[in-house]
């Protein structure tokens, strides 16, 4: 039940940033009309009256079949599919607004990687609490994808994990067209996990970029750090082909290579020497590594798993480590076995 159809499917996506407005795109291509959910009144004005959304993706159409709300009940009113595209800091808060405008059918997915920060839960376990869902009704949306070329329809390919694979199916075929490929999977921990942590590897590859060190460095970062999403996602109980996929590897080479991603841009300007609270404010927008760094650090300890570059990257952070003793720590650490179990 695509384009063509009298009565258009409706949808809600909650909030209005950069990602959220690229997915709200791909589903009024397939024929939705998508309410996009803010806080915002001036920036709703703009996206109704303007068709844009000038701070989040300047320079992009939007359709008419996208429009914009300051209303939760308008927003998710008839709406059979609901997707969170809210920061981690604020899920919580977004999932209690919704939950009583709700309809008990409806479909929710979430495009969220990271993880609350207090009580270090995963995305789809806050959404559970506050909706009074089911976990395994649950979607995630993830995999290598950035906001910027979704919005000009440029080949990109996801995954959707539930541990109920109806409703994987449902959301793979809500979001699925030409040029948004979708995938599905039942590993919702490892979907998670793997969306949060790679966050932080790529910190820390903009980070060896920014110290001016070369791709040699940077594939030694990536690789290690995909070890450790690993490593942390097994003790968790994620399935390990997980991170061979596009939740995995595909997710953490797009975010840690491109200058489309927050992350890698505030590890470059770390180690370009720019201080912290500068970096977030040039860049404006929430970068979920930072404070996953945090989160991830307190796991490790949780579960007794060792990350070296999730470590170093803390002590860079939120302990004043200068960034090249960090990478050069990485470097220099003891010699180990490239295949040690992820266990």
């Amino acid at each position: 039940m695509h384009e063509g159809e009298n009565s258009p499917r409706k949808a809600a996506v909650l909030v209005a940033g950069s990602w959220g407005t690229a997915l709200a795109l791909v589903l009024a291509s397939n024929g939705f009309h998508v309410t996009l959910w803010t806080r915002n009144a001036e920036q709703a004005d703009e996206i109704n009256n303007k068709h844009q959304n000038s701070r989040y993706l300047p320079g992009s159409e939007l359709p008419p079949g996208i429009t914009a709300s300051t209303s939760m009940g308008s927003a998710l009113e008839g709406a059979e599919l609901a997707l969170f595209v809210a920061p981690s800091a604020v899920m919580r808060e977004v999932a209690r607004a919704a939950a009583p405008h709700l309809g008990a059918n409806t479909l929710v997915v979430h495009a969220t990687k990271g993880f609350e920060a207090d009580t270090m839960k995963r995305m789809s376990v806050v959404l559970a609490e506050e909706l009074g869902r089911d976990a395994s009704t649950i979607v995630v949306l993830t995999g290598p994808s950035h906001a910027e070329e979704v919005i000009k329809k440029q080949p990109t390919t996801v995954v959707v994990a539930s541990a109920s694979l109806e409703a994987a199916e449902k959301a793979q075929d809500a979001l699925m067209n030409g040029d948004f490929r979708v995938y599905t999977n039942v590993d919702v921990v490892g979907a998670e996990v793997a969306g949060a942590i790679k966050n932080i590897i790529a910190l820390g590859a903009g980070l060896s970029d920014g110290l001016g060190f070369g791709d040699n460095a940077k594939a030694a970062l990536l690789t290690r750090g995909l070890a450790e999403i690993g490593r942390l996602g097994a003790a968790m109980g994620a399935s390990p082909m997980t991170f061979a996929g596009l939740a995995g590897v595909g997710d953490l080479v797009a975010t840690g290579t491109s200058k489309h991603s927050r992350n890698w841009r505030a590890g470059y300007m770390l180690g370009d020497g720019t201080p912290l609270e500068a970096v977030l404010e040039r860049i404006g927008m929430v970068v979920e590594g930072v404070r996953t760094t945090r989160t991830a650090y307190q796991l490790s300890k949780q579960y007794n798993v060792e990350m070296p570059i999730t470590n170093q990257l803390y002590e860079v952070l939120f302990e004043g480590k200068a960034p090249k003793a960090a990478v050069e720590h990485l470097m220099g650490r003891l010699k180990t076995h490239e295949t040690e179990p992820l266990g």
